[in-house]
């Protein structure tokens, strides 16, 4: 059976919490404060015709199932007059899966619970300190969600795995593929400079996650951010992990330095977009690691619907520590194939992965996708995870406060489960269905 530390970031995390903040729901305001009321809630249906051997709960045959959730909490702001302004959020999160379970064995369907989703506070400068720019100093504490770059290394504490392995000792309360629960459990974050210019974020963050053996690191970046686009370096400084719940994979996370370059934007080019990034790991025990990428696009900007075209090649080490990826620019960042990313593998290591997307815009509040993944397993001794995948896709933003996401994957491995692959019983292809709906206010 292929093995590999799994984590899983939803695709929809960065449109639902876009659209959140814009749509949350004034109780007071006045020049000086605010409160909002927040309200998110994600329901989506899903149906595989075969499913996978990663849990090693699963026999050959398909699967449908539900996942919800529900965050709801209050967010706001005071002004200290010519101090900056102090901020925080509390939010509670109610998730459920029903039905099999995802097609990987993950969540079996009876997974549901209430927990805190944020709790924390912040200050911001202001204009207190104009060397550093407006809110050129901003310092939180508590639990909330961090992302780093494009999500490449960090993209939130995403990991939902239900009652499917191990008798539900990894159970974080359901909703796998929604990825309900996004919060790193303890943070402390002092981001220094604004929205362009020279900037920089050191943090501390540790993960109550047992799927991530309740990581413990440190993070620092240095970025430039300008018009044509943003570079930055990272560094990640993994500390600590729960040794009753780490795999082999992440013992090594104890002691283990990742260093990473990135950039993006557009090179001072309209319609043209470019990213990259290169990651290197030294780990305490084994060899050194690392994953790259490489990605260009063009938008017609002057033909109809504006076409967005797009390749990217990305290549993960055979022992490569995936950390706290997850979505950043849509579908396929860093979940890379809807069935391959959740269910069947490879999830970003011993692997190269190629990607072409193609967007349109027949309306001003739909767009449409397709996207083909080719995957090709660099050492197969580890297991067999080439294949190749198409999903096409619709984002339908019926209002400002209702989306519609509707999606059908096609899915190819070259191995059966039997063969050194993951898909249990045959390797024929796998038709694959999720329709997904999201509302906020």
């Amino acid at each position: 059976m292929y093995k590999s530390p799994l984590l899983h970031l939803s695709t929809l995390a960065l449109l639902v919490s876009a659209a959140t903040q814009v749509g949350a729901y004034e109780l007071y305001a006045d020049d000086n404060s605010h409160l909002n009321a927040n309200l998110e809630a994600v329901f989506g249906v899903f149906h595989s015709q075969e499913n996978y051997a990663i849990s090693g709960r699963l026999n050959e045959g398909s699967s449908s199932w539900r996942e919800g959730y529900i965050k709801y909490g209050l967010s706001g702001d005071q002004g200290l007059g010519g101090a900056g302004s102090a901020y925080g959020a509390f939010a509670l999160l109610s998730s459920g899966s029903w039905g099999d379970g995802d097609a990987a064995g993950f969540s079996d369907g009876s997974e549901r619970t209430t927990k805190i989703e944020d709790a924390y506070l912040g200050w911001r400068s202001g204009n207190l300190i104009q060397a550093l720019g407006e809110n050129g100093v901003d310092l939180s504490f508590g639990r909330q969600n961090i992302s780093v770059g494009d999500g490449f290394l960090i993209q939130g504490d995403s990991l939902n795995l239900g009652k499917g392995l191990a008798d539900g000792e990894f159970n974080r309360g359901g909703a796998y593929y929604l990825a309900a629960r996004k919060s790193f459990d303890q943070t402390a974050v002092l981001r220094l400079g604004g929205q362009e210019g020279w900037r920089s974020d050191l943090m501390w963050l540790k993960s109550d996650n047992r799927a991530q053996a309740k990581t413990e690191m440190y993070v620092a970046t240095l970025e430039h951010v300008a018009e044509a686009g943003t570079v930055g370096l990272t560094y990640i400084d993994t500390t600590d992990v729960d040794e009753q719940y780490a795999s082999p994979a992440q013992l090594e996370r104890d002691g283990m330095k990742t260093y990473s370059l990135r950039a993006t934007g557009n090179a001072g080019v309209e319609n043209l977009f470019l990213s990259g990034e290169y990651a290197h790991q030294d780990k305490p025990h084994t060899a050194t690691e690392d994953a790259w990428y490489l990605e260009a696009g063009w938008t017609f900007a002057d033909v109809a619907w504006s076409p967005n075209l797009s390749y990217r090649y990305s290549r993960f080490s055979e022992g490569y520590d995936t950390l706290f990826y997850g979505l950043s620019r849509g579908f396929g960042t860093w979940f890379q194939g809807e069935v391959a990313g959740n269910y069947a593998g490879p999830f970003n290591t011993n692997s190269r992965i190629q990607k072409v997307g193609l967007t349109v815009s027949p309306l001003e509040n739909v767009n449409v996708g397709a996207l083909w993944f080719n995957y090709d397993t660099i050492d197969r001794d580890l297991g067999n995870t080439d294949g190749r995948e198409v999903d096409l896709y619709v984002e339908w933003t019926v209002n400002e406060h209702l989306m519609v996401m509707p999606l059908v994957g096609l899915y190819q491995p070259d191995k059966s489960a039997e063969q050194g692959g993951t898909q249990l019983g045959n390797n024929d292809s796998n038709l694959y269905a999720q329709l997904v709906f999201a509302t906020f206010f």
